[in-house]
């Protein structure tokens, strides 16, 4: 070895050295960050979350932490105590963009939390509702942001358009209540599918957006429409909304029936009659309610708010220029109120009953601020209207009140759902604490063996997905393997002395036609692994497949990198450079390997590791949950007596013996429900019960491995990511060498 490889080598190292110095100091004053803002967060008691927030299972979290650069509000999410966490609850608007770049399915969307519940429709994951054949879209099923509305609308009508019963003569085969997004979107599926409708809207196209102020600027992600195109962009105000819905009018051939308000659903699913002021009864099959709940604002209740000066909505902020008003709120809509009327020269008091800004959007409570700082608009918190009078307004502030000259009153504190429409329409309607939207869509009896079911059968069909991406990812790797090694079948058995003597090695070795050639395809195939956490961190790589099938990549390349690799070396190696590139590589797939399929094994909630006292009420809510199923076996105490031997917490041991003996866990886990797979009625109930237990088993593999793991995983990405540096200079090393000394391939 001469004195030149050994400096690269070293440089390498102390690159890769640095750079897991820099990601481990990041890491760390990230974490450190985030823990001290919840605290603030919830010590301000400001962390429960406004509408729909991501749940992160920590179980099921392998840390790649790809959601904390996913959501468009910024940073939602944190790190806390090593994990990914919900630091700024009451940021978080719903966008849902977390769920869908976690690889590994980790974070579920859910209305309410334990301390404060939401009232909503109840709807099942085809957003029926508790009446059949009525289905609730959009910001009525809890979906306010116009790319989720759109978004339930489109699944809707396709799921609509799979039932059978269409094309009754005389009646449409659905009728839309509303036409803003959600409505729109529907239309726009019923169509493409064939499907008869009638879109009513009891105001104008657009909806509630018709009604937003002036030049309101709004975000809306991008969305796949039919007849349109891609719909919506970053940042779009009232006015191109509105253009763009015309235009999704005009290109999908819709035809919406404005100014027909509905004042109630009769009949039964499939037989319909929708009952209007306007236009009588409308027969129709199925009914979908994508109205918004700004139609009925909700109220001050205080003497006065029936004054002529007191409204709910701003349309022109120009007809107040000069005018004292008081805008009462402190979400979104009242801080865009204010700020639009300070712009136009209005004397402007914001008045908001909590003592700090919570409800709202960063970039508007920035901008609330500065204005209060500038004089432009005057910030009361911790105040309450007490009285309106025609030329004053009296608030609560503190323990005394302030009588304000006052011209308007503009009061934005949201609206109260349309109790009356969903009653006459016949849809019930339950309090969410902390619960996926669908929950207990049928009622108590019998409800959590339903859910159950339901998001069982949800996790079987990604199963499937996935085993048949992975079958497909083993597939090209066998027959790219079984290719090598067919042709160099009389070359590569040969000892190494011998090599040199046949009439394959000027082909077949290291700096050979061959060699050469696979040597550079497995680099590049080797840096394609980077393309994983490229798709990660960039938001253009966003439309390029879903990033747990990039996952499945990610492993495959890892899996075959070194095996290639192995070829182009002829499986020899002659320098440092070559074995410590071959290091490496084995160690970056050996993390990667932890990091993928063991770290899950962690048990940990909230970035906080569970106690074993905390696995078990775990494990016996799970347990409560799959009574029903056990009930419905032919022999329940059979399955009772496998469920206490199975389930039994492992005996603590050593880290080793321990992951020798979970494939024999698996395997006999395996039998016994082979075992048992003739007590049930159905291959159905099968299912269920088995991966409910399969749910269970985890949790004793968790609990057995739980103090094990912490301290071995505890570094595991610093190593991955650090191993994977020192690759790639390596690499980058190994062709500078091999091109410096010379090596040609016909030498």
């Amino acid at each position: 070895m001469d004195l030149g490889t050994t400096s690269i080598v070293a440089s390498s190292v102390g690159a890769a050295a640095s750079f897991a110095a820099v990601m481990v100091a990041r890491r760390a004053l990230r974490a450190r960050t985030d823990a001290r803002t919840l605290a603030e967060v919830v010590e301000r008691q400001r962390d429960l979350p406004r509408s729909i927030h991501p749940v992160i299972d920590a179980d099921v979290c392998i840390g790649s932490l790809s959601c904390l650069k996913s959501c468009p509000e910024g940073d939602i999410l944190g790190i806390v105590d090593g994990a990914a966490h919900l630091v700024h609850a009451d940021h978080c608007i719903g966008h849902g963009r977390c769920a869908a770049e976690c690889p590994v399915g980790a974070i579920t969307l859910v209305f309410g939390t334990a301390r404060r519940g939401v009232d909503l429709p109840e709807v099942d994951e085809f957003f029926e509702s508790s009446r059949p054949g009525v289905h609730v879209v959009g910001e009525l099923g809890g979906m306010g942001l116009i790319k989720n509305a759109i978004r339930q609308g489109l699944q809707c009508a396709e799921h609509l358009a799979r039932l059978p019963g269409h094309g009754r003569p005389g009646a449409a085969d659905v009728v839309i209540v509303g036409a803003g997004p959600a409505g729109l979107a529907t239309a726009l599926g019923a169509n493409q599918a064939g499907l008869s409708y009638r879109l009513l809207e009891q105001s104008t196209l657009g909806g509630a957006v018709a009604h937003y102020p002036r030049q309101k600027v709004v975000m809306s992600e991008t969305v796949e429409l039919p007849f349109y195109g891609k719909f919506g962009k970053r940042r779009i105000s009232k006015e191109e909304l509105l253009e763009s819905f015309e235009e999704m009018v005009a290109r999908g051939g819709l035809t919406v029936d404005e100014g027909v308000k509905v004042l109630g659903v009769e009949g039964e699913d499939g037989a319909f009659e929708v009952v209007t002021q306007e236009s009588g009864r409308i027969r129709a099959g199925k009914v979908v309610l994508a109205v918004g709940r700004r139609g009925t604002p909700r109220r001050l209740g205080v003497p006065g708010e029936e004054l002529a000066k007191v409204t709910y909505m701003l349309a022109d902020p120009d007809q107040y220029r000069g005018s004292r008003v008081l805008v009462v709120g402190g979400g979104d809509a009242a801080l865009e109120t204010a700020l639009q009327l300070a712009e136009v020269g209005a004397g402007v008091t914001l008045s908001y009953r909590g003592e700090a800004l919570g409800r709202c959007r960063e970039e508007n409570r920035t901008r609330v601020g500065a204005f209060a700082a500038a004089g432009k608009l005057r910030l009361v918190l911790a105040s309450q209207v007490k009285s309106i009078e025609e030329e004053a307004v009296t608030l609560a502030i503190a323990a005394a009140e302030e009588r304000i000259p006052n011209d308007w009153v503009i009061v934005s504190i949201g609206g109260e759902l349309p109790v009356e429409l969903l009653a006459s329409c016949g849809v019930g309607m339950r309090r969410y604490f902390g619960e996926a939207p669908g929950a207990h869509r049928h009622g108590a009896d019998g409800a959590r063996e339903r859910m159950l079911q339901q998001g069982l059968a949800k996790d079987r069909v990604q199963r499937r997905f996935d085993r048949r991406l992975a079958l497909a990812f083993a597939l090209v790797g066998v027959a790219i393997l079984a290719l090598l090694a067919w042709k160099g079948r009389r070359y590569y058995p040969l000892p190494f002395a011998e090599r040199r003597l046949s009439p394959e090695h000027r082909l077949l070795r290291s700096a050979g036609p061959w060699g050469h050639g696979v040597g550079i395809a497995a680099t590049l195939f080797m840096l394609s692994n980077f393309l994983y956490a490229a798709r990660k961190h960039f938001a253009f790589m966003e439309d390029w497949g879903r990033i747990r099938s990039w996952l499945h990549f990610h492993v495959f390349v890892g899996f075959m990198s070194p095996l290639v690799i192995a070829f182009h070396a002829a499986f020899q190696s002659r320098n440092l450079l070559a074995t410590g590139t071959a290091g490496a590589l084995l160690v970056v797939v050996v993390t990667g390997i932890i990091g993928r399929f063991i770290y899950g094994l962690v048990p940990a909630d909230g970035g906080k590791a569970l106690e074993l006292e905390e696995l078990h009420a775990r494990f016996v809510r799970l347990r409560d949950e799959v009574e029903p199923l056990l009930d419905r076996a032919r022999d329940p105490s059979r399955l009772r007596a496998l469920f206490e031997r199975m389930t039994a917490p492992i005996a603590r041991g050593s880290l080793p013996l321990l992951l020798l003996e979970l494939p024999f866990l698996a395997l006999s886990a395996r039998a016994g429900l082979v075992r048992v797979r003739r007590l049930f009625p159905s291959r159905e109930a099968f299912q269920g019960f088995r991966d409910a237990y399969q749910r269970m088993r985890r949790l004793r593999v968790q609990i057995g491995f739980y103090r094990s793991l912490k301290r071995l995983l505890g570094g595991w990405r610093v190593f991955h990511a650090s191993l994977a540096v020192f690759l790639v200079l390596a690499i980058a090393a190994h062709i500078a060498v091999s091109l410096y000394l010379g090596y040609g391939i016909f030498r």
